[in-house]
């Protein structure tokens, strides 16, 4: 069945390798569905997500398991491949960053004055914070990690139908180069990775009070208020996205940047909760804030299943790999899986319902869309060590 899914997904693609980020069939879809969100972009990119099961199938094919690889797979892998090319290289030719190595998400206005942090839809942490000023000079962490994925995908998937691997082979050498990452994204001060970009701290949201002309009347909006110069340099909010050079499992398992790593994510000032990992460290200066007056903070704090999910199943990837932090990374896992796992149990019982995203302060009760059965339903993986 997920053969058949991803394979449906792979024929939306259009002539230039561009994938759709969902399909809203039918008018009740469509009507729930706020009007700016229906229109796709084809120059904005989303998260490859779909490599993320594709690499999980071709761990079925590694090692000495390549004897499991039946004509059947080399079937679905030969009418795959080429659409999936498409789609890789469609990412390499339209979201690539100035310098070499760099990547960077498409579609953020740079001219708005109505949003705190000007949105990153196509990224799907829609008002995570990124540069306060978006240009073609940004570089973003999460996209870059995504490519890497994406590289090693491809580079198997080569190998296994006998193609040259060479092409897929560089890229993987590339992305997963921890010098070339560390000069684009790392922090060596704070030991965290971040994205870059023309920046300020100093944003804030202030009321503007008008004269209607037409009507005389006064009014006033929200707009934001810049206080400060931006100027280019790494972006230093502390979340999700910082974790995602080990969620890919890019940082090596000797390195004590993985220490760091690790010590940030078990910091109850920064990510950790009771229920599970926040999306932004209580010390970003966009915790918890609005990006409009009615624009409720979203991936700025809440905890949310999916990445909780994937920083499991980085964990318990590095509990395994031999190294001098395996002990400490098997103990920070079973205590968060634990703690996910009570609190959304609990959560159910209390309420009836998965939910979208849970509260990293309130209890941990859920919030957001009910009921929600897509990435929440991770947590059933979760249970039974599925990564």
């Amino acid at each position: 069945m997920s053969m058949e899914i991803i394979g449906h997904w792979l024929d939306l693609m259009n002539i230039d390798g561009w994938i759709p980020r969902e399909q809203l069939l039918g008018e009740e879809a469509r009507n729930k569905v706020p009007q700016e969100f229906v229109l796709q972009h084809t120059n904005n990119a989303n998260p490859p997500t779909l490599f993320l099961p594709i690499q999980d199938y071709l761990s079925t094919f590694s090692g000495d398991a390549v004897s499991n690889f039946k004509s059947e797979d080399r079937a679905f892998l030969e009418a795959s491949f080429p659409r999936l090319q498409a789609w890789y290289n469609w990412f390499n030719s339209t979201q690539v960053g100035k310098l070499p190595g760099s990547y960077f998400w498409h579609g953020r206005d740079a001219n708005t004055d109505r949003e705190l942090n000007p949105m990153t839809l196509s990224s799907g942490l829609d008002d995570y914070p990124r540069a306060s000023h978006p240009s073609n000079d940004e570089r973003h962490l999460d996209l870059r990690c995504w490519i890497a994925l994406a590289s090693k995908s491809m580079a198997v998937i080569s190998a296994l139908l006998g193609k040259d691997t060479s092409k897929y082979d560089s890229m993987v050498k590339e992305l997963t180069d921890v010098d070339l990452l560390n000069k684009l994204h790392y922090d060596a001060g704070s030991g965290r990775y971040y994205d870059f970009g023309n920046h300020t701290e100093k944003v804030k949201l202030a009321w503007r009070v008008w004269q209607d002309p037409m009507s005389g009347h006064i009014r006033r909006e929200l707009v934001r208020s810049v206080d400060g110069r931006p100027r280019p340099r790494l972006v230093p909010h502390f979340g999700y996205i910082s974790l995602f050079p080990l969620i890919m499992k890019i940082i090596p398992a000797n390195s004590t940047v993985l220490r760091k790593h690790l010590d940030m994510i078990a910091d109850e000032k920064l990510l950790w909760t009771g229920y599970g990992l926040r999306s932004l460290a209580m010390t970003s200066s966009m915790y918890m804030k609005y990006n409009k007056e009615h624009d409720a903070p979203y991936w700025r704090g809440s905890v949310w299943i999916n990445i909780n999910y994937l920083v499991l199943a980085a964990l318990h990837h590095y509990s395994q790999e031999p190294g001098p932090y395996q002990n400490v990374a098997l103990q920070i896992y079973q205590q968060l899986r634990e703690g996910l796992i009570r609190n959304m149990v609990e959560s159910y019982y209390d309420s009836g319902y998965l939910w979208e995203q849970y509260d990293n302060a309130a209890n941990g009760r859920g919030k957001g869309a009910h009921p929600f059965t897509g990435w929440s339903s991770l947590i059933l993986l979760a249970m039974a060590e599925a990564y």
